[in-house]
């Protein structure tokens, strides 16, 4: 991450400005020339810009509608060649020879238009203000201007936000106000990268301000190594945050900050002298990360080393299934994920986006059984203001279009209404989405991943599933297999006890419950076992995890599959029950206790119960 240079004195920005117009061979009376693009190039910009001027508006219209609009000023966003992608308020005090300025695809660099907010903060890379007579040429005289750059998450320059008006607003109002709006967008912009998959760290110098534009942010990962981080942290904290670790900045170890409770604020003290309150976020999808606790397979170029090496610890389906998504991850196919519930189809989904070219675009994951069959097409589609009843007042760009530029993942696809798969099978061949109530078609550049738990060969053919939407969804169908088929079992159960015991939980789990997990059936998968093995934990406190510490649906899960092979081996699995005089030696050795005795022989009680009358208790 570069941090953007020292700040400059405005005289001097002024004069070295000037400077360089004379260089360009302006005077102060030549007419500024906008360059404005053809339509064409504007549509392409502005279809390039897309997702950088939604989140503009998201965040920059709060501020005009209750702080700006009765300024008489003109809020403009321009990329980083100085284009103008959008405005928002009036343009009323704009003088008819200069309309063509304020435009979508109109330049406002320094060698065609001289002095000026939007290419003067360009040039020298931070927040300027531009009076009436700063500006070069005196055709552009007539206005006052303040802008601010806006970096992205590896602080490159991707845009300059302008505030234009014809009074005479004082200076240093209108350049905190766009240097707030800047900082917002920076904000969000490192927010919709990071925060489905990382922790952060909000921190300020007081309580009251933690929840301000100008609170510091880190986002980190689990080891505590910093991802990215804003401006402001780098200026609370007075040091270069560039390949740092969150330990090195504060006088805390990662389990610390890690063990904080969300959205209650805490002390910091960082390692000079500043003391800081702070507020942490867990990832807002949290995901199971697999780490490798045995000498992993030798794995073919590509697999294991990268983002999808967590995914298995030698089980050869999942690692087949690994090598052939790596081998299509930038190809133009398409694929379906194929497993029981919680076997892991989001976590894939995540891996093979993290490893492809799309890994710092978003990835937008749906659940089409868990959205209302009434609003899918809003939430999907998105929707003009007004489109139905109950639609938000400034209406919504829809998931598709906020996966743009990156991946949309549709788990549980079969799920999906009919008249919704027409709208989305139109969407994926013609790359274009018209939301509720518009007219207007906007394009997508996406990558889509679906994902479903049942045969959609079969619901096709039950008329449940379009037959043209399964084939152009289903290029390569990827099966995971489900828990209990898997061979890496148990360098899974460890590498989940690994990710959520405490420093203090050395002591592991007796031999009896990992017997226990080899044979459970598991028809929750990874997801059980991750919960089964929390509960465990918590129960448990710094003893080995025995029996009694797991939840008593896990053995009816248990029971229920050993009932069920009872019924051709009676007992194979369970032969101390076998005799009156061995069952009553387990009673007496359990002091009597039922549920006891039933969690050590991995039974329900009641099947316990049945047992004990069968052999005359």
């Amino acid at each position: 991450m570069a941090t953007p240079g020292a700040s400059i004195a405005h005289d001097t920005i002024i004069q070295d400005s000037w400077a360089r117009c004379r260089e360009f061979g302006l005077d102060h009376q030549s007419r500024p020339a906008f360059g404005r693009l053809p339509e064409p190039q504007v549509s392409q910009l502005l279809e390039r810009h897309h997702s950088l001027v939604q989140t503009t508006h998201q965040q920059v219209l709060p501020f005009y509608e209750n702080i700006l609009s009765n300024s008489n000023c003109l809020i403009l966003l321009a990329d980083q060649q100085g284009q103008v992608l959008n405005s928002w308020g009036t343009k009323r005090f704009v003088e008819p020879a200069q309309q063509m300025g304020f435009v979508a695809g109109a330049s406002w660099l320094e060698q065609g238009v001289g002095t000026n907010a939007i290419g003067t903060a360009l040039a020298c890379e931070q927040a300027v203000h531009i009076e009436h007579d700063e500006h070069f040429l005196k055709a552009n005289r007539f206005m006052t201007g303040s802008a601010a750059p806006i970096f992205d998450a590896s602080r490159r320059m991707i845009a300059v936000l302008d505030v234009s008006s014809d009074s005479f607003l004082p200076p240093s109002h209108t350049l905190g106000m766009v240097k707030m709006m800047s900082q917002t967008i920076e904000n969000r912009l490192i927010l919709d990268q990071f925060q489905h998959s990382h922790f952060q760290l909000t921190f300020n110098t007081g309580l009251n301000n933690l929840d301000s534009q100008w609170a510091g942010l880190l986002v980190f990962d689990e080891s505590g190594r910093i991802l990215c981080s804003n401006r402001r942290a780098d200026n609370l904290l007075g040091v270069s945050l560039v390949r740092a670790n969150i330990e090195d900045l504060f006088k805390a170890p990662i389990a610390h900050l890690l063990d904080q409770q969300e959205g209650q604020p805490f002390p910091l003290q960082a390692s000079g002298h500043n003391r800081f309150h702070c507020l942490i976020k867990r990832p807002k999808a949290p995901v199971l990360k697999f780490r490798t606790v045995q000498t992993p397979k030798k794995a073919e170029p590509g697999v294991g080393s990268s983002a999808f090496s967590g995914l298995s610890h030698g089980d050869e389906k999942v690692e087949k299934a690994a090598r052939q998504a790596q081998r299509l991850l930038e190809k133009n196919v398409p694929l379906l994920i194929l497993g029981e519930t919680g076997a892991g189809k989001e976590v894939f989904v995540k891996a093979l986006h993290h490893a492809s070219s799309r890994a710092d675009q978003p990835l937008i994951a749906v659940n089409c059984a868990a959205i209302p069959s009434e609003l899918v097409e809003a939430e999907l589609f998105g929707y003009e203001k007004g489109a139905f009843t109950g639609a938000h007042h400034k209406g919504s760009i829809g998931l598709i279009r906020k996966a743009d530029k990156g991946t949309l993942f549709l788990d549980e696809i079969g799920d999906m209404p009919l008249p919704v798969q027409a709208r989305l099978l139109r969407v994926l061949q013609e790359r274009c989405v018209q939301p509720l109530g518009s007219s207007e078609l906007f394009p997508v550049d996406i990558r889509v991943i679906s994902a479903t738990h049942c045969s959609l060969r079969e619901q096709v053919q039950s008329g449940r599933f379009r037959q043209d939407l399964y084939y152009r969804i289903s290029g390569l169908n990827l099966e995971l297999p489900p828990l209990r088929e898997r061979t890496d079992k148990a360098a899974l159960v460890q590498a989940i006890w690994e990710q959520h015991r405490e420093p203090q939980q050395t002591a592991g789990f007796e031999p009896s419950v990992l017997a226990l997990f080899e044979r459970h059936p598991w028809p929750g998968n990874l997801r059980q076992l991750s919960n089964v093995i929390q509960v465990a934990l918590a129960l448990a406190d710094d003893q080995p995890i025995s029996t009694e510490h797991l939840p008593e649906d896990f053995f009816a899960d248990l029971d229920m599959d050993a009932e069920h092979n009872e019924q051709e081996t009676p007992f194979n699995r369970r032969a101390a029950l076998d005799t009156p005089e061995e069952l009553n030696e387990l009673l007496q050795a359990a002091g009597g206790n039922i549920s006891q005795l039933a969690k050590r022989l991995g039974v329900s009680r009641n099947t316990l119960y049945k047992r004990l009358r069968e052999q005359g208790f």
